[in-house]
């Protein structure tokens, strides 16, 4: 089997492949399709989580160019990586290393030993990043024994130094922030790091931003709603008791020893919502790190993209003429080529697939890719497909730092 395939990041459209599959042996065509089921089920996956993960990032460096410049490193690790827990475990490396392309965020462990594996990560490098975090079971444990206040000041005599995250949601979000946050603030403002808080429950853009309905109800049910704790929601509650800074854009940015985190049920739709809607309030973006989980990644198929996998071209000896060269000047046809392709009348045009063999062309940025069908090989040949396996051997590999510097 010879496979060929785009430069790993270039993006493009649905109707321009990816990869090609060609055997390399005569009477083995019957393996391109064997193959075709393996890479069905299993090539979207990273492609598609890249994808998603691109669309993330831009939205992300989009409100932060807004309201908060001078911090655009944070972009990096803005969207976490969540999904492992809801997803199988091959999809955890396939998904995760897609998410990986464009973030540095990541809780799903496989992509450390995938990334090294498969994309030049050194053992001496890390692909990924994550912090000193709780969870419901830990946190549980802790408030049964202890109390959820104590449980507080406990972990930051724990962990003295850097990001410490720990779940709020438990019981009652609004209850930590109010009365167990003040009653830590001088342990947590004289900390040597950022102590963060992580809502996990209900909405995420009322939760983190404030929920409008009791905004809305000032004249029904007066002025004093404004101060409940679900109308400011989590980042102004914080605001209000760490305070922080006005950037030059003039958007507040919470003090460096708080911050906050929400990393369920978040969609692209959400995230642009709360970014939106904390401008709108006066908040930076990167007052918010988002938690991209399951809920992301595992309600996909290989059709929310339109990947798919079909015959194009194949090849065929003549079994009556003795010559097994491509070049024979005789009066027969050694070989006779045939162009396929589906395009089926009940549909729409979507399932209409290529035809023959392909020419992806493209600019020098590897942009407005193109594709040419009914190609004869040396055309193929001076496309942007490249040679990336032959007959177990692979070529022109690819390595994460690569695909992040060119998605950048």
């Amino acid at each position: 089997i010879k496979v060929k395939a785009l430069p790993e990041g270039i993006e493009t459209n649905p109707n321009i492949p990816h990869m090609t599959f060609v055997n390399t042996v005569d009477g083995f065509a019957w393996l391109t399709l064997y193959l075709e089921t393996v890479v069905s089920a299993l090539a979207w996956k990273p492609s598609t989580a890249a994808t998603i993960a691109k669309l993330y990032r831009r939205q992300a460096e989009e409100w932060v160019s807004k309201t908060d410049p001078s911090n655009m490193w944070l972009v990096d690790f803005m969207c976490h990586d969540f999904s492992a827990r809801g997803l199988d475990p091959m999809s955890q490396y396939l998904i995760g290393l897609g998410h990986a392309t464009s973030f540095k965020g990541s809780d799903t462990l496989p992509v450390i030993p995938a990334a090294r594996y498969f994309y030049g990560v050194r053992e001496d490098e890390m692909p990924i990043f994550s912090v000193n975090a709780s969870e419901h079971s830990v946190s549980t444990t802790k408030i049964f024994t202890v109390g959820e206040s104590q449980m507080i000041a406990d972990w930051l005599k724990i962990f003295p130094k850097g990001i410490l995250s720990i779940v709020a949601d438990t019981f009652d979000l609004w209850k930590l922030i109010t009365e167990y946050l003040p009653a830590n603030k001088k342990a947590i403002m004289s900390r040597d790091g950022k102590l963060v808080i992580r809502p996990n429950s209900g909405d995420p853009v009322d939760i983190i931003c404030g929920d409008n309905y009791w905004r809305d109800s000032v004249q029904t049910l007066g002025k004093e709603v404004l101060n409940k704790p679900e109308a400011k929601g989590v980042i102004e509650l914080l605001w209000d008791i760490f305070g922080g800074t006005i950037n030059e854009q003039g958007y507040k940015v919470l003090d460096p020893h708080i911050g906050a985190i929400y990393g369920d049920s978040i969609t692209p739709e959400r995230q642009l919502q709360i970014y939106e809607r904390l401008a709108a309030k006066g908040f930076a973006a990167t007052n918010i790190v988002l938690g991209i989980g399951s809920y992301t990644y595992q309600y996909n198929t290989r059709d929310t993209l339109g990947f798919a996998a079909k015959g194009a071209w194949f090849e065929v000896q003549n079994e009556k003429c003795g010559h097994i060269v491509n070049n024979h000047k005789g009066d027969c046809i050694c070989k006779k080529s045939y162009n396929i392709y589906k395009d089926p009348v009940t549909d729409d045009g979507t399932k209409k697939s290529l035809k023959g063999l392909l020419q992806v062309l493209g600019d020098r940025n590897m942009k407005n890719i193109t594709v040419h069908t009914e190609q004869d090989w040396e055309q193929e040949s001076k496309g942007l497909l490249q040679l990336i396996y032959e007959d177990g051997k692979f070529y022109n590999q690819t390595t994460l730092e690569e695909i992040r510097k060119r998605l950048k």
